[in-house]
């Protein structure tokens, strides 16, 4: 298969270009690195199946010859990235949605959109199933984010019901796990560099919301599956174990003391907790475990140790 992917310098898109390659598949990245980096795909520049394009996928884009997937990934997806690129944030999850589905339907491909577990907002059900409507602040500090997936979304169905194209959705819940930022802003990264920086883990709130934490290779293994299944509706990836953030903190002190970077206590320092932040995260995972034969494979300590070996190597 030929397949194009935006946003594929980014810390999923690159892990998933690997994962296509050595299937033997030709791939076509495209990417304006503004919150990728071309590091993430160096190691395949010189591979004749990959093809880099430096494009923003918010303005239209001409790519010649046959594609049988165009994957939607582009897009900000830290919070630190879409307070300082709102805008962007928006125009990729409309504009950048508009052209990557125009592709597809040019090119009789299959697309799938890389939506989030955002689209259910600060949820008042627990755990979230696809079903689910959400409780979203249209308004927002993270409604930048929040409001351009669930735009994604809509778009992509209407491609689906107006023109045919053959869809897919994902809804990404917390992923983690090598060539992630230090400074991304999300919790793993955050405790990680704290941890081995010797540096107080910041904690915002009282550290007693939740999350659930999918390491990377279980999320592109789902998301695989996804793309072979003729699934037309979201479906959640991520994975059901729920950990409170101060739960998080101590099995990462825990993996830290393997590497002989102990912390002698627990030392936090406590910040507000952002504004329209979500009290709990944890997927509904039933239709993927019906209809993809799929769950996470990968324990929180496990996928903690691995990706600090990296942090660590970096």
């Amino acid at each position: 298969m030929r397949v194009l992917i935006t946003g594929g310098a980014g810390f999923i898109g690159s892990h998933l270009i690997d994962l296509l390659l050595r299937k033997g598949h030709e791939v076509v990245c495209v990417d304006n690195l503004i919150t990728g980096s071309k590091e993430n795909i160096r190691h395949n520049l010189k591979n004749k199946r990959f093809k880099f394009i430096k494009h923003d996928i918010s303005k239209p884009l001409i790519v010649p010859g046959k594609l049988e997937y165009v994957l939607h990934f582009a897009s900000p997806a830290s919070p630190l990235d879409y307070e300082e690129f709102p805008i962007q944030t928006l125009k990729v999850g409309a504009l950048g949605t508009h052209n990557a589905l125009g592709m597809a339907k040019k090119k009789k491909a299959k697309f799938l959109l890389a939506s989030t577990s955002e689209v259910y907002g600060d949820p008042l059900v627990s755990p979230q199933k696809e079903t689910y409507w959400g409780n979203v602040n249209p308004i927002g500090p993270r409604s930048c984010y929040d409001e351009s997936k669930r735009f994604a979304e809509a778009i992509t169905m209407a491609y689906y019901r107006k023109h045919k194209v053959d869809v897919r959705i994902i809804r990404i819940f917390n992923t983690y796990g090598p060539r992630m930022r230090r400074n991304d802003g999300r919790v793993v990264p955050n405790f990680i560099n704290q941890v081995l920086k010797r540096k107080p883990f910041t904690v915002y709130g009282n550290g007693r919301q939740t999350r659930s934490f999918s390491y990377i290779s279980d999320l592109i293994d789902g998301i695989y599956k996804v793309m072979k299944s003729d699934i037309h509706t979201p479906i959640n990836l991520g994975n059901p174990e729920e950990f409170t953030i101060l739960e998080l903190a101590k099995v990462i002190i825990n993996v830290a003391a393997t590497f002989r970077s102990p912390q002698a206590s627990l030392n936090i320092k406590y910040e507000p907790l952002p504004e329209d932040d979500p009290k709990q995260r944890r997927p509904d995972i039933t239709k993927a475990r019906k209809e993809l034969k799929w769950e996470p494979t990968i324990k929180l300590e496990e996928g903690v140790k691995k990706t600090m070996e990296w942090f660590k190597d970096e």
